[in-house]
């Protein structure tokens, strides 16, 4: 077998291509879009390249056949920021061979090892923990937009190879009408009944206002959590342009107090149920594929993408009093074509959100794990911490 670095535009083609080939007969297999993967590697695109590293290598059997694929990145942002100075492995995708598998997990170790990193997470991002994060090691559906599909045998060979769960990721599933608990539905009304708090969706004639809102409860509220740094005027701005063509004002809530920001539930049409379409091409001709398929209402499920409380408001009942509100627009609602919600992932080290979730009625529906490696066998390995 050959290890092969990516480095020229045809082997750019292959490393998209590794999965195509492998789940060509996995009726749930979704191909993302080319260009999505494509810009984790583009240091226009992903300004972590500036300062942080990134390779990635094809792996070729004796017969010139691609039988593997996987990247190896440093975010020097959060580096650091752990006990072993860690880097990230992904896009992982390997026939069931435990040797072609060693050969790509090695090729990351070796070059994380050179570059003073003492362990490896995986597989991850070089990026936000939103997108192409995590092993499928449950719940084999669909994927939703930007998140990894593998097959069962892939939690095997990293297991195998040494790599241990650093946490589980679980996605979680509702339907868009089912009830509130009466529980539930008391504690929304608690707080509902307090005229200091203020409960509204997106108006996007002013984004700019509903932007900077969001940093700023996103920052109060994600910061505690390790690997996660704050985020800066220009990232929010960056991420709702990104969204902006895609969004539905009345899935995207904010919670206020005195009209003070303090609460988001951000969610989007779910993407891929529209770029299954598209075969991997946002092209001309994909472009008007994706016009013509949201167009005729493919997309029936809502993608929860991000969802904060500010820590002064935690506990008191604003996630339910926002839940309840943005019922009341989105439940039993003609003009809303949305059948069921999935969420983007939490972590098992987050289980106050998880019991919020699992009150909305949420159940898990899917679960992807973060492994980790560390290069020094005879060092403890500490699964990450429980945010209290």
């Amino acid at each position: 077998m050959q290890l092969i670095e990516v480095n020229s535009p045809q082997l750019v083609k292959e490393f998209l291509m590794v999965p195509v080939r492998l789940y060509k007969k996995d009726p749930n297999y979704i191909r993302p879009l080319d260009q999505d993967v494509e810009n984790v590697f583009n240091p226009k695109k992903n300004k972590l390249l500036r300062t942080g590293e990134a390779v990635r290598w094809l792996l070729q059997d004796n017969q010139g056949k691609y039988i593997g694929r996987i990247a190896a990145f440093i975010n020097t942002k959060t580096a650091k920021t752990y006990e072993q100075p860690t880097g990230g492995m992904g896009f992982f995708d390997c026939t069931d061979n435990q040797e072609a598998a060693n050969i790509l997990l090695d090729a990351c170790k070796e070059w994380l090892q050179s570059r003073g990193m003492e362990a490896m997470d995986g597989p991850i991002n070089l990026g936000d923990r939103d997108k192409w994060w995590g092993l499928l090691i449950d719940g084999y559906y669909p994927p939703t937009y930007c998140m990894h599909y593998n097959y069962p045998y892939y939690q095997r060979l990293l297991e195998n190879y040494g790599f241990q769960i650093y946490f589980k990721q679980y996605t979680y599933h509702r339907m868009v009408d089912t009830p509130l608990s009466p529980e539930f539905n008391e504690k929304a009304q608690r707080i509902l009944r307090d005229t200091n708090y203020q409960f509204r969706h997106m108006d996007l004639k002013q984004v700019e206002k509903f932007t900077e809102d969001f940093r700023v409860v996103y920052n109060k509220a994600w910061t505690k959590h390790e690997g996660v740094k704050g985020m800066s005027e220009a990232q929010a701005a960056a991420i709702m342009r990104t969204l902006k063509p895609i969004i539905d004002e009345r899935l995207m809530w904010f919670a206020y107090y005195n009209e003070e920001p303090i609460g988001f539930f951000l969610s989007i049409p779910e993407l891929n149920q529209i770029f299954k379409y598209n075969n991997g091409k946002m092209d001309l001709w994909g472009k008007l594929k994706f016009v013509f398929n949201r167009w005729r209402g493919v997309c029936k499920t809502m993608y929860g993408i991000v969802f904060g409380i500010t820590p002064e408001h935690q506990a008191k009942g604003v996630e339910a009093a926002m839940i309840y509100a943005a019922g009341q627009v989105v439940q039993n609602n003609p003009s809303m074509p949305y059948v069921d919600l999935q969420m983007n992932w939490i972590g098992d080290f987050n289980p106050k959100m998880m019991k919020v979730v699992e009150q909305i009625g949420g159940s898990i529906y899917k679960t992807h794990a973060t492994f980790r490696y560390l290069f020094d066998r005879t060092k403890e390995f500490k699964r990450m911490p429980i945010i209290r």
